[in-house]
């Protein structure tokens, strides 16, 4: 009996698909790009270039817009460097004299950024290249992914969309624990595509470690959960579908429902679904399970992300909308994305980025109160970089004209990097400039051991830069009353405190 082609997503070098496969596998409107060697040099290019952006002010104080997250991330790294690299137990600087111990996200990147303060000395770029490297590994896998899901004209233009949108830009240069996850979650992905296509083991273990090491490192990576789970239900209805094309069932059977089973491979693909949990989740219940202890034990009784499981009125999910849709994404983004969502094929595989972004709209509605932080959105760049990607790749197979195509890719692209530019320039303005050089003049005016009060509005970038430990202070009335004034400038007033007489 002649063996029935395997439709196969993923390219082989041993071509054992045959010539038939791609015209099986996606619509001749999404066919490959006839130029394979020219589409990988513009992926280069936009690398190189996306790389470039980041490296922008790489060296900036911590007082951009988002600088007390940072602040935070950077106190961190600074006490394991100062006070022994105690992995187990991170620390910040606004917990007065105590040890300042909080329940954080699994600080791999703050450790690892203390022991390169051993070499290099403490210093605002080896926070932010952190999440530079990370973004740049992830680039290429993140066009690959795209490319086996729709086609590779997609993966080009879902590759410079998600290289250049704003709200990965800022967050691709922060100090912060978002982009490594992000990144890391993609390569996850990635490779679990892989195994579930040809089952071998070398991309099963990459893609657990790399998701495992994902949610470590930022627990709402948790929503890569969505996509995975429905490759594997893709995958156990492909394979049944195959087996029943091969042998026939005699007429009048009835079919079973479609199971885990495979057959022979019962055993062992349970085996691997376990082990993949394991692998995937065991270490981040574990880690997580630590920092609440944490939390619970030592003051202040923080743990990072907490209060965020809350749902807000449709005034507030409005305006993360909005917000999304322009300057974390900008409108030339999101609109090409909206269209994509529905002209994209949804071939074998089709619907991973589907099942992606259904995950991220039940995320932001349950994390309703988390999510008034931008960065919480971050993964939907990827997906609707893909889905705009498919977009484009639609409508330019409806274009015979090359000139035409050449054009309007043109005034398109460069209509995109004009609003990009636009929309991520303020977030490099300095909001917390004033705290800096607060904290600065507070470095030269008390004693090491000194302990600070600081009407900060919960920025700890005060703390940082002065080098103390100390308190937020969210009151400012009677403070004259009880305090002496040391310093003033039009930004900021330093007082020492008077003794409290009992």
């Amino acid at each position: 009996m002649t063996e029935a082609p395997h439709l196969n997503p993923l390219p082989s070098r041993k071509g054992r698909d045959g010539p038939k496969q791609k015209s099986l596998l996606r619509p001749q409107a999404f066919g490959a790009a006839p130029y394979p060697h020219y589409g990988s040099k513009v992926v280069v290019l936009l690398w190189i270039l996306a790389v470039a952006v980041r490296l922008v002010l790489i060296n900036q104080p911590y007082v951009d817009y988002w600088s007390w997250r940072q602040s935070d991330v950077a106190a961190i790294a600074r006490n394991f460097f100062e006070y022994g690299f105690r992995f187990g137990y991170p620390q910040i600087d606004w917990a007065g004299g105590s040890g300042g111990y909080v329940g954080t996200e699994f600080p791999i990147l703050p450790f690892l950024a203390a022991i390169y303060y051993k070499f290099a000395g403490i210093h605002e770029w080896i926070g932010r290249s952190q999440s530079v490297i990370f973004f740049a590994i992830s680039l290429p896998f993140f066009f690959l992914l795209v490319r086996e899901i729709f086609c590779g004209t997609a993966a080009i233009w879902a590759t410079f969309f998600y290289a250049f949108a704003p709200l990965n830009i800022f967050a691709g240069r922060s100090f912060m624990p978002d982009v490594p996850s992000l990144s890391l979650g993609i390569i996850g992905l990635y490779f679990f595509l892989r195994w579930v296509r040809d089952r071998k083991m070398a991309p099963f273990y990459l893609a657990a470690i790399a998701i495992s090491l994902s949610i470590l490192i930022k627990i709402t990576s948790i929503v890569i959960a969505a996509p995975i789970l429905y490759l594997l239900v893709a995958a156990v209805y492909d394979r049944r579908g195959n087996k029943e094309r091969r042998f026939p069932k005699p007429p009048g059977r009835s079919r079973d429902r479609p199971s885990l089973n495979f057959g022979a491979h019962r055993a062992p693909l349970q085996l691997h679904l376990a082990l993949f949990a394991a692998i995937t989740l065991l270490p981040s219940a574990l880690w997580y399970w630590h920092a609440r202890q944490i939390a619970e034990r030592f003051y202040p009784y923080h743990f990072f992300g907490a209060g965020g499981v809350r749902l807000e009125s449709f005034s507030w999910y409005w305006d993360i909308a909005q917000q999304t849709a322009t300057s974390s994404l900008t409108p030339i983004l999101a609109i090409p994305a909206l269209i994509g969502l529905f002209v994209a094929p949804r071939g074998r595989f089709g619907c991973l980025f589907d099942w992606w972004l259904a995950a991220m709209v039940l995320f932001v509605l349950a994390v309703g109160y988390g999510n008034r932080h931008p960065w919480y959105q971050l993964p939907l760049v990827p997906i609707t970089a893909a889905f705009a990607g498919a977009g484009c790749a639609f409508f330019e197979s409806k274009i015979s004209s090359r000139v035409a195509v050449a054009a309007l890719s043109t005034l398109l692209a460069g209509s995109f990097a004009i609003l990009a530019f636009l929309y991520v320039r303020p977030l490099y303005e300095s909001s917390a400039a004033q705290l800096r050089d607060a904290g600065l003049e507070l470095n030269k005016l008390t004693a090491s051991d000194a302990l600070i009060v600081a009407v900060d509005g919960g920025n700890p970038t005060i703390f940082y830069y002065a080098k103390r430990k100390g308190w937020h202070f969210l009151e400012t009335r009677h403070l004259s009353e009880r305090a002496t004034l040391l310093e003033a400038t039009p930004e900021f007033k330093i007082y020492k405190l008077s003794p409290t007489q009992k």
